[in-house]
């Protein structure tokens, strides 16, 4: 059976729908940056997508391939999340969605280095005939945090954020969004096929010890 990351690390990608704090160790993504309304069909975000699982299944499949990965094992690819943020902003503000930045991630198995990474990178465009160099290679280490399950539209997501900074400062954290800490969302649910009411959503908020 093939190794599914959302079963085996329940704590970064099934959380309680009740705020956590969490340390949250360096990993490997896939990456696509831009800017924009993530809902604009012909915008960054949707074509930053299509981009990251071109490649995403390009390693997927690489044991098919005459590119062997040293230590690779058959996995399901884990799920998109995003990094978000707005210039000048300490938060996110959802009424100005074309002024939102973002860095599109797919999580990398440990097993892939950066060689097997730009061999993906020209496999892709040479099958999908497809500009792929927008796509990086990002190591992040995201650090405490503080976690919560999120329930229905993204809209709604700052009632979640509210409860996860009251949960922080109730246990002597407070949030530490920076230019490199940032707010983090992990998409469990296709919201082309999912009641609006009931996306899950997994939001990330880091965090650290009050003064």
């Amino acid at each position: 059976m093939a190794f599914d990351y959302k079963k085996e690390y329940k704590e970064f990608y099934m959380p309680r729908k009740k705020p956590d704090i969490i340390e949250i160790p360096e990993m490997n993504y896939i990456a696509v940056r831009g800017k924009g309304n993530p809902n604009d069909e012909n915008g960054e975000y949707k074509k930053s997508i299509e981009l990251l699982y071109g490649v995403a299944y390009t390693i997927k499949m690489s044991y098919r391939t005459d590119h062997k990965i040293d230590g690779f094992f058959e996995y399901v690819v884990p799920p998109l999340e995003g990094f978000w943020w707005q210039d000048n902003s300490g938060y996110m503000d959802y009424s100005r969605k074309d002024e939102m930045n973002f860095i599109s991630v797919i999580r990398l198995p440990d097993f892939v280095t950066k060689n097997d990474f730009e061999w993906a990178l020209k496999e892709a465009s040479r099958k999908k005939k497809q500009n792929f160099s927008k796509v990086e290679f990002m190591t992040y280490n995201e650090g405490l945090c503080v976690q919560c399950m999120h329930i229905g539209s993204y809209d709604s997501e700052p009632d979640t954020v509210n409860l996860m900074h009251e949960y922080a400062g109730k246990n002597g954290y407070k949030p530490d969004i920076t230019d490199k800490r940032l707010h983090h969302e992990i998409y469990l649910s296709d919201p082309r096929r999912c009641d609006i009411n009931k996306l899950k959503t997994v939001i990330r908020h880091p965090v650290k010890k009050e003064d």
